[in-house]
């Protein structure tokens, strides 16, 4: 069985090269073939490289073309029976992809196959497993009530709480930082939709992976380590505005037949838009403050 593993980078050459590092060590036992596809990364990533990892095939764009259309750029060059969507700021242990294959020779049913993930501190990252996002459950998880009923089949629908970390079970949702697919399911949903830049496209893909036929299954017997949101800046105005354009797409695809939800849905992400300005200006502006006074 061979796996093609595919990540998108941008700005994170350091945890890029130990991400490799652990991918290698991961592939010594399989046929493999690893692509790198960086968006315009402006932190010397090219030259970085150039003499490093020579068995990794790199694109280099010259434009950032975004998440889904990145992955989907070296979908017609892939060979492997498997495919593997990954972030650049993980780390993956040595026996992760014999596991995972392993998992889907034996579930035929399985498109999609996700993780057990931790934070660089340790801690379990409950992105690892969730429920579709429908308007109550994202309403529970919005209010916090999730966090009274963390186990919860209706409460905690978003993180599927009623499923331990510890418990292999098919699941809605599966998170774009590790996803492997078989090739036979990659090929009926045809890779990640473009309308969306970044965020939101591993929901889109996981719910198409349904409607296709298949399962997406939650695996934690392998964990790796996700260093969240390295790639990303969390409080600048770009983040925000990708953000919440992302999940406007998702409602006018899912949610354009039921218009009274559509508008509530809309008119809610709005509202949740100004408010996470609001709050990075705040934080700027206490941060600017206390650079100005040295405290």
């Amino acid at each position: 069985m061979k796996l093609s593993i595919v990540i998108v980078h941008y700005n994170v050459k350091l945890f890029l090269e130990n991400c490799l590092a652990s991918v290698e060590a991961a592939c010594k036992n399989i046929e493999s073939e690893i692509f790198v596809i960086d968006n315009a990364s402006t932190d010397g990533s090219e030259v970085y490289f150039q003499h490093r990892f020579s068995n990794v095939k790199f694109k280099w764009d010259k434009i950032n073309i975004g998440f889904a259309k990145a992955n989907n750029s070296v979908l017609k060059e892939v060979s492997g029976e498997y495919i593997l969507f990954l972030n650049p700021d993980t780390l993956v242990p040595e026996d992760c992809f014999e596991k995972c294959i392993s998992f889907f020779t034996t579930h035929r049913d399985c498109g999609a196959l996700g993780v057990r993930m931790l934070n660089g501190e340790g801690n379990f990252l409950k992105e690892s497993k969730r429920g579709f996002p429908t308007p109550l459950a994202s309403l529970y998880k919005l209010i916090g009530i999730h966090n009274i009923f963390p186990r919860s089949t209706m409460f905690s629908k978003y993180y599927a709480g009623s499923i331990s970390e510890h418990e292999t079970h098919s699941v809605d949702v599966l998170s774009g930082a590790f996803m492997m697919m078989s090739k036979e399911a990659l090929s009926k949903v045809k890779g990640f939709d473009e309308d969306y830049f970044m965020y939101g496209e591993d929901i889109d893909l996981s719910n198409r992976i349904i409607q296709a036929g298949y399962k997406n299954y939650y695996f934690p017997l392998t964990t790796i380590t996700h260093f969240k949101g390295e790639s990303t800046q969390k409080n600048s105005a770009n983040y925000t505005r990708q953000f919440y354009s992302s999940m406007k797409i998702f409602v006018k695809k899912y949610y354009a037949h039921h218009r009274f939800i559509s508008a509530m849905l809309v008119c809610a992400i709005g509202f949740a838009q100004f408010f996470s300005n609001l709050k990075r200006i705040i934080f700027n502006g206490l941060n600017f403050s206390k650079s100005k006074t040295g405290k």
